[in-house]
Parts: C-alpha cells; sequence; structure tokens
C-alpha cells in the first residue's frame, strides 16, 4: 500500500492510497483512528464490517469511524485500487454533524453529489484546479453527511451586513499579501472565524473560495508584471506566490488561454496572438450556431 500525505491541516487530512493487493492477497483487520470518508477513484476492493459486506467500484465511497474495524477483500477484484481519503478532526466532524448511524455506514455506492466532488478534490490534489484541496475535501464530508441523512443542501442567503464586509476584509488582506503562503487556517484565523465557517462565508459572498480569490491574486499580479517590464517569467512566477514556473504557466495558461510569454508579447501589440484566439473561438461550432446549444442542466433562470 502506498500512501501519500497530500495535505495536512488542522481541521482535515488528506491522504492518497494506492493499494496493489489482488485476489490472492491475505485479508487482515485494520482499525479507523478516526472519522473518515475515502472516495475510490479507480479500482475495485471490498470491504467487510460491523456485519456487512460492501463491493466498492470507482465512485464509492469508504466510511470509517473511529475504533471500528474494518477488513478489506480483494477475492473476485482485479488487482489494484485508488483512494483520495479525507480524514477528519473531531472539532470538524462536531461541526458538521451526523450521527452515529451515519458515521457506521461503511460504504456507499457511487452518488453523483459525491462523486462530482471527489473527481474535483482529485484535480485540485494535481494541480488542475484553482481550489484548495482542503477546501474540497471539507465540501466532500460535509456533502456526504448532507446525503445520507437526507438533509437538503442549504440554499445560499443574503448574508448579514457583518459578515459582508468580514468576507470584503479578508480579501483585501489576501489580496495585499497573495505573494505570501496563505492557507484556509491562516486566514480563517484573520478574520477570527474556523476554517469551515470561513469558506462557507467567504463563498456565499464573494462566489469564490478564499485559495480562488488567492490564486486569482496571484495572476493578477503576474499580469501586471508581465505586461508592464522585462523582469524574467521564473522571477515574477516566485515573487508572486507560485512554488515553481511549471506550476504558474500551466495555471497562467488555464486562465488566460495563452502562455506568460505570449501575453506578454501580446500586451506589447503582438496582435497575431490575439487574433489566433480570435480565431479559435470563430471557429468553434458551439459560437457559431449559439442558439442551437442546449441549455446545460445546470443552468437556472438566475443564472
Amino acid at each position: 500500500m502506498l500512501v501519500v500525505t497530500e495535505l495536512q491541516t488542522e481541521p482535515i487530512r488528506v491522504s492518497s492510497y494506492r493499494c496493489d493487493a489482488g485476489p490472492d492477497a491475505p485479508p487482515f483487520a485494520e482499525m479507523h483512528e478516526g472519522h473518515s470518508v475515502s472516495y475510490v477513484r479507480k479500482g475495485s476492493f471490498g470491504c467487510r464490517t460491523r456485519g456487512h459486506a460492501y463491493e466498492l467500484v470507482a465512485g464509492s465511497v469508504l466510511v470509517g469511524a473511529p475504533g471500528d474495524e474494518y477488513v478489506c477483500t480483494h477475492d473476485h477484484h482485479l488487482c489494484g485500487d485508488e483512494c483520495l481519503a479525507f480524514h477528519l478532526s473531531p472539532g470538524f466532524v462536531e461541526l458538521i454533524g451526523g450521527g452515529r448511524g451515519t458515521w457506521q455506514a461503511g460504504g456507499l455506492p457511487p452518488l453523483p453529489g459525491l462523486m462530482v466532488l471527489g473527481e474535483l478534490a482529485q484535480a485540485a490534489v494535481e494541480g488542475r484546479s484553482d481550489l484548495g484541496v482542503d477546501e474540497v475535501g471539507m465540501c466532500f464530508a460535509h456533502r456526504f453527511v448532507d446525503l445520507v441523512e437526507g438533509r437538503e443542501a442549504p440554499r445560499p442567503g443574503a448574508a448579514p451586513a457583518r459578515d459582508r464586509r468580514r468576507a470584503v476584509d479578508a480579501a483585501m488582506w489576501i489580496a495585499e499579501g497573495s505573494h505570501e503562503d496563505i492557507g484556509l487556517e491562516r486566514a480563517a484565523a484573520e478574520a477570527g472565524l474556523s476554517a469551515f465557517h470561513f469558506l462557507r462565508l467567504f463563498s456565499q459572498v464573494l462566489g469564490v473560495t478564499p485559495h480562488q480569490y488567492l490564486v486569482r491574486s496571484r495572476l493578477r499580479h503576474a499580469a501586471r508584471l508581465l505586461a508592464d517590464g522585462d523582469r524574467p517569467v521564473t522571477e515574477i512566477a516566485l515573487d508572486v506566490g507560485f512554488a515553481d514556473l511549471s506550476n504558474f504557466v500551466r495555471t497562467f495558461r488555464r486562465a488566460a488561454g495563452v502562455s506568460p510569454g505570449d501575453f506578454r508579447r501580446a500586451a506589447r501589440g503582438d496582435r497575431k496572438i490575439l487574433q489566433d484566439r480570435l480565431a479559435a473561438l470563430l471557429d468553434d461550432e458551439r459560437l457559431i450556431h449559439s442558439s442551437t446549444r442546449k441549455p446545460s442542466s445546470c443552468t437556472t433562470p438566475s443564472n
């Protein structure tokens, strides 16, 4: 079993598990040390706990409660499975709730509401999203409790004026220090809130998560520096807060549609780059025949 800790914060620890056990592997008992929800990303395996047996395939969820024993089996499963596990602190579990039955659910079948968040969390782990791994992990755990307990996801309402000011102040603080390593816990402490409450408040008021705003603040500063000066791209990437050049280039290209170098050339009058982008858009059939596009199932009149 290969275990990689992707992120460690006070409310949540996120770990990747890769198991190569096959049908010939002897089963053995293990124990959950705390509350956890593990999203099965690839492969399949079986799990026996509390007198029940679960067959877990890609999209399923393995649920852990402190002190519960479980046995993973691979009798009729092909070799190899991968999970993304969210290990939760007692304080965070108390915050999101859930009765004993919820945390002793053992295993859940693939549920759309968790599958999309599980894949989103993996994208955050791999750097393919500007969401924070801890942000998505906490949303995954909270959504798990909602689904198992049959709770309706709360509709976002208008935040009180005091909370809106608190979110705006936090955003200004993040923008000011975006070149620093600002995690969710640090930003929440600055706002005087728990990490989960801060995440919910910030997202509700501003429409983006704190980590998304942090990354976008870095991109905004980088764009200014690229347009205004001749400093090397690597130097700009590190100065605005990115840990390495490849991460900066990947994130910038995803946001702007062009590399940092092309952006700099376009900012200095190289119209060909912008013309190429425009031509690509005009060649997009979805744009040309926009009237024939079917509305997204996620689109609401308010959107």
